[in-house]
């Protein structure tokens, strides 16, 4: 091979690979994941790495108690973190395809995990006590 040919060849692959990372940066600049509770006590904001960029607590927010709030909060993020994995799952299998590096991003994210089944404690059932009717 002329190797002012592959010299050529060799710049318009790196010129490519350019193009494609600028244009992953720049579709990933864009994620971003947002949840809110179920009764709306609480709502969050995560970035592409899925660390917690707001975080919103309405007034019913006051009347639970802390641990109840605090698993709140983390149960929403988890929401939102799950968002923002799926966003970057699509972004990357558009470049990347199947395959072992997307099954890495996979394995790293969020979008991977379902959310842990909530484990009730006493608390919780003497709090909000089953119905029982006749």
């Amino acid at each position: 091979m002329d190797p002012a040919r592959w010299l050529a060849d060799y710049q318009s692959n790196l010129e490519r690979l350019d193009a494609t990372a600028r244009a992953v940066e720049s579709n990933l600049r864009q994620v971003g994941g947002r949840a809110t509770s179920p009764r709306g006590e609480v709502s969050v904001a995560v970035g592409v790495s899925g660390a917690l960029e707001d975080l919103r607590l309405s007034a019913a927010a006051r009347a639970l108690g802390a641990d109840q709030l605090a698993q709140l909060i983390l149960d929403t993020a988890r929401q939102a973190q799950r968002v923002a994995g799926a966003q970057v799952v699509e972004i990357m299998t558009e470049y990347t395809g199947e395959g072992p590096a997307l099954d890495l991003i996979k394995r790293n994210l969020a979008a991977a995990e379902p959310a842990p089944a909530p484990v009730p404690d006493d608390d919780h059932y003497f709090s909000n006590p089953p119905e029982i009717s006749r």
